[in-house]
């Protein structure tokens, strides 16, 4: 398949906002959050990321997704604050469910997502992060979950997530004392795993994506919840379920294909069946 980046002709039935630009790169999806000034989501987009990995979730030929946000200073500021400026819990509870939906879809993606932090993670910005399994930040990036600054709190996954990456200590510093943290501070206490150069998240993101495509599909596939599973589950208690994914793989042609590339000294040929 191509190096190029290009458009993603498949996703053209989903009639996506203009706000969602998709594209692909090989065996990557390419999705950039593009609602200036500072990519802010709206309820179209949130529906639209959702429609977008339910998709890409049936397309065998992508193996991996990336995230980031359009221009160079935003993956996104989060939610439009005056959707809420009405008070209307109807339209609370409309948002924070299009929030929960689409972050959850990404976490439970089947492949791999890899958020390129190319500048502020504000609130939703920084959850869309948390809900991908791979963060790579600029150097310039600053993060936070300041909701409670405006008297709200984070509803998709950010209460959840972020103590789950970085330990309780420091999730409370983060939102119940607002503390905003840059791109080294967020590398040293474990949010993101690697920090690169101003402009270099997308093309480090995109490498990283290119050596998910090196594996086999299937195996991430079924490897993925197992390591997840350890968020909700002791690990005696997934042990029995990892030795019974190990056996279902025979099941696959990509498994007899792996085996045969590496005693044959050749480059498997995937089929992600």
């Amino acid at each position: 398949m191509s190096n190029a980046v290009e458009k993603y002709q498949k996703a053209q039935h989903l009639q996506l906002t203009d706000k969602l630009l998709v594209q692909m790169r090989g065996h990557t999806a390419l999705l950039t959050l593009n609602s200036p000034p500072a990519n802010t989501w709206d309820a179209e987009m949130l529906q639209g990321v959702k429609q977008l990995v339910e998709h890409l979730n049936g397309d065998k030929d992508i193996y991996a997704l990336v995230v980031t946000g359009a221009g160079s200073k935003f993956l996104s500021a989060g939610a439009d604050l005056k959707l809420f400026a009405s008070g209307d819990k109807a339209v609370a509870r409309s948002m924070a469910r299009y929030f929960g939906e689409a972050f959850e879809a990404l976490s439970n993606y089947r492949g791999v997502t890899i958020a390129a932090i190319n500048g502020y993670a504000m609130g939703g910005g920084l959850e869309c992060a948390l809900a991908c399994d791979i963060r790579i930040a600029e150097e310039q990036a600053q993060m936070a979950l300041p909701e409670a600054t405006v008297g709200l709190l984070p509803c998709a996954g950010g209460t959840q997530k972020l103590p789950w990456l970085v330990g309780e200590g420091w999730a409370k510093r983060m939102i119940l004392c607002g503390e905003r943290i840059d791109a080294k501070t967020a590398e040293r206490i474990g949010l993101v795993e690697e920090v690169v150069a101003s402009g270099a998240a997308l093309q480090t993101a995109l490498a990283l994506a290119d050596k998910v495509a090196q594996q086999s599909p299937v195996a991430v596939r079924k490897i993925k919840p197992l390591i997840q599973g350890a968020r909700t589950h002791a690990p005696d208690q997934w042990l029995p379920a990892e030795r019974e994914a190990f056996v279902d793989l025979f099941d696959a042609q990509d498994t007899k294909e792996g085996v045969s590339a590496f005693l044959e000294k050749r480059k498997a040929q995937w089929q992600n069946s």
